[in-house]
């Protein structure tokens, strides 16, 4: 019986080391009845996918997103899911530029479309943009921890970019509004029947126009709706600006703008204009000419205004330049090129930065390129007071440790697009004063919300088939961990209330005996983390999707330096599984290195581990005895990988993602040769090692003497295969070795 792995094809440097890393894969799982299948979900491959129409044969590929959602529903499917780009507006900009320019025909985007035309094709490319892929394929909730192994050695072995929090006390505070965002204004309902609603916009003079029509509901299901005031957000920037000026910090901007690629990027786009007020507002018409947009950052407005004669670019630069002599300093997302938190939404990624804020002691990188006290401006409180927390005790108690602090593991409701990040196709920016409501198909209004112009207007949905599930893993891990588990819920927020409900409602039909189950809010939730993570005790945090996300960074850095060391194992509902691999937040430095000194540090060590249990669920579904062997001894050569220190070097000259590749393949072909399950695995596996093994100079120089040069992968979002495979797959005695086995 033949078992598909699919594996997918994605962007920047986890795609780059997947070159070096599957050919291994295929050559030990020959034999076996195992095959990895590639399915493209990359942006590129979305949006080639997406615009057949006007491709040649040979550049069409098929839409294995749609494909693989098709597989989500089968129990046999297994799918290993590395992180992919969840694409901005200036990245799909930048993305189709580079296709056209390869001669794939694909139409622009339009920023601002006018005709019916303009507008079918921006709602087409919506398919591609923000969390395109996570709500396709994510049919099940999550179970993300750091495998046992990475956990210990982290322990043993902790990473050194700790810095401690000043003794003489820190400036570094969150700030967030106090009413008018999403939480303030948020209502939620639970369905007691299925039902179809629509949503619309009524504006004072009581013209309605329809928004969104056939939103199917099933009972149980919860719906909330919410509103981010345009005023109030406004205001809440231009006074943190204010208030960084004159406590002399830094200024930052934390959001998520390419997972939620309505709501965000238009809250990005008011910090910017805030911010940029006077410069803005002076050359408003001519910006406007030119087709500038806050929503995509300040480069956008840099890169436009070289469509002006010089005379008047180097006006309008000198306005913006002249703004930063009355505004607080920003913070840096690379000081080297000046390129600050306002200049490309998609470098605002909270997940991702708040961390770091954490972990250099509540500084961020200034101009000078030296690290600085900041402000962390989170306009919504849904989930900006829980980093206030973190940020505060670390204030109170100093820096976390490494060496001694407990795991934070994670249970994330996700499926069947939970909540927020499922709530694109229902967000809407308010054309007017009005009301905007969702009725249900009685012609009954069920929710409704006052909006002013520009006003944000979110709705979410949770269904009950996946909040059942969710309560499920949680008590099962609660089980097989014996950890304490906190469901992080408010029940001053109207969404959570409707969750806290049915957590009450499903947690009696478990064995919970003996279990330590909590609610808590968020705030709360945290502090009770913290007091135990400093105790090196464990917890499980049970969260909704945007908060799983946000922890999943969180302490997986503070732990063990980076998120893309975590397992993530999702028990796709339909009985399948889905194994994801870390976090690619800092994918698109590794590319830059990898061009300019021909080293790649992304740590593949999340593909490794996700294997293992892609493996195991393969040997538990078919019986496979191979499959349950290799995920024995591949979790062998993965502790083997961490003791002996074969992860990758930050530095050019030293081991890099392609040496990490060659010694996980030594140490697992050792493993396999050392087991006696399997005789004929035995024998040809002691052959592969003997010849690993005598080659390790020879291979190890050829892995780092290509090192230290520039290299040309033929594109950035389409590279040229050829190209990447030479880059990628440098030494021929270790392609020989591996393609001949």
């Amino acid at each position: 019986m033949q078992t598909n792995i699919n594996w997918t094809k994605i962007d920047e440097a986890p795609a780059l080391a997947s070159y070096s890393l599957l050919p291994v894969l295929k050559s030990f799982l020959k034999g076996t009845g195992i095959e990895i299948e590639l399915k493209d979900i990359s942006l590129a491959g979305r949006i080639i996918a997406n615009f057949p129409d006007n491709l040649t044969d040979e550049q069409k590929i098929p839409d294995y997103l749609n494909e693989l959602g098709e597989l989500t529903q089968l129990p046999e499917t297994i799918i290993i899911k590395l992180p992919n780009i969840s694409a901005s507006i200036p990245q799909l900009h930048a993305a189709i530029k580079e296709l056209r320019e390869k001669g794939y025909k694909i139409p622009d985007y339009p920023d601002e479309p006018k005709t019916d035309e303009e507008i079918k094709l921006k709602e087409k490319f919506s398919k591609v943009l923000g969390s395109a892929v996570n709500p396709v394929i994510r049919e099940g909730n999550s179970d993300r921890r750091a495998a046992a192994s990475v956990k210990k050695f982290a322990q043993k072995h902790p990473h050194k970019m700790m810095k401690s929090w000043p003794e003489s006390g820190s400036k570094c505070r969150v700030a967030h509004m106090d009413k008018k965002d999403f939480y303030g204004s948020e209502q939620s309902i639970t369905l007691d029947k299925k039902d179809e609603v629509k949503i619309e916009y009524v504006d004072d003079n009581g013209k309605t126009t329809l928004l969104k029509e056939n939103i199917k509901l099933l009972s149980g299901e919860i719906i909330d709706t919410a509103v981010m005031n345009v005023k109030e957000v406004r205001k809440f920037y231009a006074e943190q600006i204010e208030a960084a000026k004159k406590d002399g910090i830094l200024l930052s901007l934390h959001l998520k703008a390419t997972m939620m690629k309505v709501s965000d990027p238009i809250m990005f786009g008011h910090a910017v204009y805030v911010y940029y007020k006077d410069a803005l507002e002076k050359h408003a018409d001519v910006l406007q000419e030119i087709g500038a947009n806050v929503n995509y950052g300040l480069m956008d407005i840099l890169d436009k205004l070289n469509k002006l004669p010089e005379e008047k670019r180097k006006e309008i630069e000198a306005d913006i330049n002249k703004v930063y002599e009355t505004r607080p300093q920003l913070a840096m997302v690379d000081s080297r090129i000046g390129k600050t938190n306002l200049h490309v939404p998609n470098d605002i990624i909270i997940d991702a930065s708040m961390p770091n804020v954490v972990r250099d002691g509540g500084k961020m990188w200034n101009a000078k390129d030296e690290l600085e006290d900041c402000i962390a401006m989170i306009p919504d409180r849904s989930y900006s007071r829980m980093y206030g927390e973190i940020i505060e005790d670390t204030k109170a108690n100093g820096q976390f440790d490494p060496a001694t602090m407990g795991a934070v593991s994670n249970v994330g409701l996700m499926a069947k697009k939970a909540e927020e990040y499922g709530s694109h196709d229902k967000t809407f920016e308010a054309n007017g004063n009005g009301t905007i409501r969702v009725v249900n198909s009685a012609g009954k209004t069920i929710l409704e919300q006052q909006v002013e112009t520009g006003d944000i207007f979110r709705m979410c949905q949770a269904k009950d088939v996946a909040i059942k599930d969710w309560v499920k893993l949680a008590v099962n891990r609660a089980r097989s961990s014996n950890t304490p588990v906190v469901f992080w819920l408010d029940e001053n927020r109207a969404h959570d209330r409707e969750i806290i409900a049915k957590v009450k409602k499903y947690l009696p039909g478990h064995d919970t005996k003996g279990l330590e189950i909590k609610i808590l809010k968020p705030v709360d939730a945290m502090k009770f983390t913290l007091e135990r993570t400093r105790k090196g005790l464990d917890t499980i945090a049970v969260t909704g999707n945007v908060l799983r996300d946000y922890l999943t960074d969180l302490f997986p850095i503070l732990e063990l330096g980076t998120s893309a060391r975590m397992l993530s194992i999702v028990p796709l509902l339909n009985g399948g599984g889905l194994f994801e691999t870390g976090a690619g937040g800092s994918a698109p430095k590794h590319v830059q290195q990898l061009l300019k000194e021909n080293h790649l540090r992304w740590d593949s060590l999340g593909e490794y581990c996700a294997l293992v249990p892609a493996l195991e669920m393969i040997a538990d579904k078919s019986g496979s005895s191979k499959a349950k062997i290799l995920a024995e001894t591949l979790d062998a050569a993965i502790g083997k990988y961490l003791e002996n220190a074969r992860y990758p070097s930050r530095k050019a000259g030293e081991i890099d993602n392609r040496g990490s590749s060659f010694y996980l393949a030594q140490y697992w072909a050792r493993a396999l040769s050392e087991q006696d399950e399997d005789a004929e695995m035995k024998v040809r596996f002691s052959k592969i090692y003997g010849e690993l093994k005598s080659n390790e100079g020879k291979v190890t120089n050829d892995l780092i003497s290509v090192q230290g040069k520039p290299v040309d992968l033929g594109g950035y979002y389409l590279p040229d295969e050829k190209k990447v495979s030479e880059v990628m797959r440098p030494s021929i005695t270790l392609n020989k070795i591996i393609d001949e086995m």
